[in-house]
């Protein structure tokens, strides 16, 4: 008797470690059948009705997890893909200064944009509550900007270089630049750049 009554404890804590994963598991998976639905068919088609049958789960539940609902969700993926796109951007330069660097950069920045039109939608073009270019803004925008001015420098020239390769990567998506020339535009880029 006295051993069981230990073991439970531990059973118990197994459960709620099985819970939270279970939670986990379905907060993933609406997330995941967000971004699958919005690279399929564009952030509009994207309604809490859906994910809840794509997830196979009410609609409560999924505001259990999201009580912000689509604008919540959306939130969450362009965060998680502010981190992706800043973990990209430091592997891409790991060894590499100066043009390189920026070529790499800009490389992964780009390639970021083709894998993934949904996040990177949801990160820079659709309204989502980020606090852009303030104090205090949320970690995963400031490090990824980071990531771009560890090979820029200054601030405001950032900027620029960030505008541009936004400006590159719509415009390429849109059909008005031809992917062809996209290692062209980004050596120009590059040498426009280098300190």
């Amino acid at each position: 008797m006295a051993d069981q009554a230990k073991q439970r404890p531990y059973a118990k804590q197994r459960a709620q470690a099985n819970l939270l994963t279970r939670a986990e598991e379905r907060r993933l998976s609406i997330l995941a059948s967000a971004r699958e639905r919005a690279d399929s068919d564009g952030w509009a088609s994207v309604t809490t009705r859906h994910l809840a049958e794509a997830i196979g789960y009410s609609q409560p539940v999924l505001y259990g997890h999201f009580p912000g609902g689509k604008s919540e969700i959306m939130l969450t993926i362009a965060l998680d893909g502010f981190v992706d796109l800043r973990d990209r951007c430091r592997a891409a330069i790991v060894g590499k200064v100066g043009k390189q660097a920026i070529a790499a950069v800009a490389h992964s920045y780009l390639e970021f944009a083709d894998d993934h039109p949904a996040v990177y939608e949801a990160m820079f073009l659709q309204p989502i509550d980020a606090r852009f270019a303030q104090d205090g803004n949320e970690t995963e925008l400031r490090e990824s900007f980071d990531a771009l001015a560890d090979v820029i420098g200054d601030p405001i020239s950032t900027e620029v270089f960030w505008g541009a390769l936004h400006g590159i990567g719509l415009l390429e998506r849109a059909g008005r630049m031809h992917l062809k020339d996209r290692e062209k535009r980004i050596d120009e880029l590059s040498a426009r750049f280098v300190g």
